[in-house]
């Protein structure tokens, strides 16, 4: 148990009724979980108001509430708290409570609209080849150096951010990488964290149903290098014009990459295969698994990032060569017929164009491209014609089906896709619902030689309907349609 008063320790508070120094159990968020002394917290979420629920959390033993209406009713031998944002005092609350782990070790935020995922996947993966104790926060999964949880949110929510951080601090890790969401930024999920350093990697069209406008994305992003102190750093790639707006306010030591600008830290693609490619950084040549423009950026980041942190260049050089591709992310099978079958988790109008303009330049002669791709279900409905026009304008033939339709109609869906078909490739446009099949079609209309796209669901294993999850595999099902037609 925890004296509340040190639980509250830099949370601005607008009113106090009851006893701070009392001890109390644990912090909670969801009243269904407050059992006796606990500290209930009632966050305004986008669905429910936990305020409507500090009765039921006070019935079920709460000894404090800490809101931002107090209600009209105040139970004697309860604490109430009043604050002016309950998930910005719910963070602080958090770190407080687990004795603020991240300071303890070094965490690095990564945040963008494309690449977190590998950038954060494959530090760890580096860091921990190098010989250190290394956490992952990612869309992915959480590792505590070698135990792997599984996770649901790409930012988690902050009770659980602190107790993973408590868990690495207790078996001596070092370093952790973590994906950091705009949904996590706006909700204050990185608020109380202690940021060695931050990396913004690229930013472009998505979440545009969740903020509304895109300079109001782009500066929730922002939020994170603001708040970073001056003993951290701030990374940024500066081909994207927006990695300079992420330099504007923070008080970190600055640093840039680019493939074409000038930076601190520069790249050069000198060659690709479909098996990799070969890259010059800092005069020294790398030859990585990994393919395509956006994966230069990535390893670019990387490169910085470790060199920032301290690891000898030419060792990472030499550990960054065996480092292979994300699961979902460019995650390619070949099978006996020559046909090449690519699952990326793109999601986006500009990853999905990222993931063509790769495929495209490694074509070596009459291959087809085909493009199995959907989007998913209560999110962002703009994107949809835009990714329907890029699937259709490069690639010889484009399925469209359901990605994770969630709570609404497939066939809408699909038809906000084919609204941004242009006339000259709605020929080469096929519409076909259910996802299997539509991997199934893909997979009967390759040749040898041909090349399948599978985009939008990467890493998923599950394929989400009206609140049920079922078991589905992009991968498994492309690598399975193909074995089965030898």
């Amino acid at each position: 148990m925890k004296l509340l008063k040190d639980i509250l320790y830099g949370v601005s508070l607008s009113a106090v009724s009851g006893d701070t120094n009392v001890l109390v159990n644990q912090i909670h968020f969801d009243s269904r979980k407050v059992e006796m002394d606990d500290v209930f917290v009632a966050v305004r979420g986008t669905i429910t108001d936990g305020h409507e629920y500090i009765q039921k959390a006070v019935e079920s033993g709460a000894k404090a509430i800490v809101c931002e209406e107090l209600p009209e009713l105040l139970i004697n031998g309860v604490s109430y708290i009043k604050v002016s944002d309950c998930n910005s005092a719910l963070a602080i609350m958090a770190a407080n409570f687990f004795d603020n782990p991240s300071k303890n070790l070094k965490l690095v935020g990564v945040t963008g609209t494309n690449g977190k995922t590998t950038v954060t996947t494959l530090l760890y993966n580096l860091f921990k080849k190098a010989g250190y104790k290394v956490g992952l926060i990612s869309t992915i999964k959480v590792m505590v150096d070698d135990k792997e949880h599984p996770t649901s949110h790409t930012t988690p929510d902050v009770m659980t951010i602190n107790t993973y951080l408590s868990q690495m601090n207790q078996i001596g890790v070092e370093f952790c990488f973590m994906e950091v969401s705009s949904h996590g930024i706006h909700q204050k999920r990185a608020e109380g964290l202690h940021f060695a350093g931050a990396i913004f990697t690229n930013l472009s069209h998505d979440h545009l149903d969740y903020h509304k406008t895109f300079a109001e994305y782009r500066d929730t992003k922002k939020r994170l290098f603001d708040g970073l102190p001056k003993s951290a750093f701030a990374l940024v790639n500066i081909d994207d014009k927006n990695g300079l707006v992420m330099l504007q306010n923070t008080k970190a030591k600055k640093y840039t990459y680019a493939l074409k600008s000038y930076a601190d830290y520069r790249a050069q693609i000198l060659e690709k295969q479909f098996n990799g490619q070969l890259l010059k950084l800092d005069d020294n040549e790398l030859w990585s698994k990994l393919i395509g423009d956006f994966n230069a950026y990535n390893l670019l980041a990387i490169y910085a990032t470790a060199d920032i942190l301290g690891l000898e260049k030419m060792e990472t050089l030499r550990l960054m060569s065996e480092l292979e591709n994300v699961d979902g992310r460019f995650q390619y099978y070949i099978s006996k017929d020559k046909i090449t079958a690519i699952v990326d988790y793109a999601h986006t109008p500009d990853a999905l164009k990222n993931v063509l303009v790769t495929i495209n330049a490694l074509r070596t002669g009459n291959e087809n491209v085909i493009t199995v791709v959907g989007c998913g279900g209560d999110r962002d409905k703009s994107k949809r014609p835009v990714m329907g026009h890029i699937a259709s304008e490069m690639s010889n033939q484009a399925i469209f089906t359901s990605d994770n339709p969630r709570t609404e109609s497939p066939e809408a869906i699909i038809a906000d896709m084919e609204a941004g078909v242009e006339a000259q490739n709605t020929k080469k446009v096929l519409s076909i619902e259910n996802r299997r099949q539509a991997i199934r079609t893909a997979c009967k209309l390759a040749m040898t030689n041909d090349i399948i796209l599978v985009a939008g669901k990467g890493h998923e294993t599950y394929q989400e309907t009206n609140g049920v999850r079922v078991d589905f595999d992009d991968f498994k099902e492309v690598k399975e349609a193909l074995d089965s037609q030898n």
